[in-house]
């Protein structure tokens, strides 16, 4: 089920690259994103706050 967009650790490689970061921070930032991303089980980003970001 691709709607086109691309997936969300597609997107923050994508505005990091843009924003002429290292590839060191790049996959740093990646592997933080993808811890986040299983402590809260898979959740989507919109159904989530400020909170959750306190609580990880």
């Amino acid at each position: 089920m691709d709607d086109g967009k691309p997936k969300l650790l597609d997107q923050l490689r994508q505005q990091i690259r843009v924003r002429n970061y290292s590839i060191r921070t790049e996959t740093v930032y990646a592997e933080w994103a993808k811890r986040y991303i299983r402590f809260h089980r898979y959740r989507h980003p919109a159904e989530m706050g400020a909170a959750e970001i306190e609580l990880f």
